[in-house]
């Protein structure tokens, strides 16, 4: 008896790791979250940096390294409470922003950057909205249809009576 003959599988391939992965990243604000991871650790690093290049401007201390940490943690919330994404998300802009002063210019930009970015990507993220088509899919669905790519349709204009 194989495994696709009993009841209750389903009888087509089995998804494997990736595709239930893309399932789970499609249902929340993937590339904004991890943006936002990325900028807090970008920051953190350059926290760590020599200190020939280290640049001592503003509060240095906690604050240094308490807001990349705090970037960190509401980038890795966004993941997996995306509910509360427009919390995370506006909180984790304003500490970026804040590392402006706090962490040497938010790690020499580019970690301020992915902040901003991240956040403003989770801001804007809609969990009712169908996923985008695949170039591949795109590809099949024209083939399928006769290769029309452009259907040619009349022009808008004020109907005549």
């Amino acid at each position: 008896m194989t495994d696709d003959s009993r009841p209750g599988t389903p009888t087509g391939p089995r998804p494997g790791p990736r595709a239930a992965f893309r399932r789970w990243r499609a249902r929340r604000p993937f590339w904004g979250g991890l943006l936002l991871m990325l900028g807090g650790a970008e920051i953190l690093l350059t926290e760590k940096a020599s200190l020939k290049v280290v640049m001592h401007i503003g509060m240095q201390g906690l604050a240094g390294y308490l807001l990349p940490a705090l970037m960190v943690l509401c980038g890795l919330l966004t993941l997996f409470h995306p509910v509360q994404r427009l919390f995370y998300s506006l909180v984790g802009i304003l500490l970026s922003l804040g590392t402006w002063l706090t962490s040497n210019l938010g790690g020499f930009f580019l970690g301020l950057l992915l902040g901003v970015t991240g956040s403003c990507l989770a801001f804007g993220w809609l969990p009712d909205q169908e996923p985008r088509r695949g170039r591949r899919q795109r590809r099949r669905e024209r083939k399928a249809g006769g290769g029309v790519r452009n259907p040619v349709r009349p022009p808008a204009g004020p109907a005549q009576v």
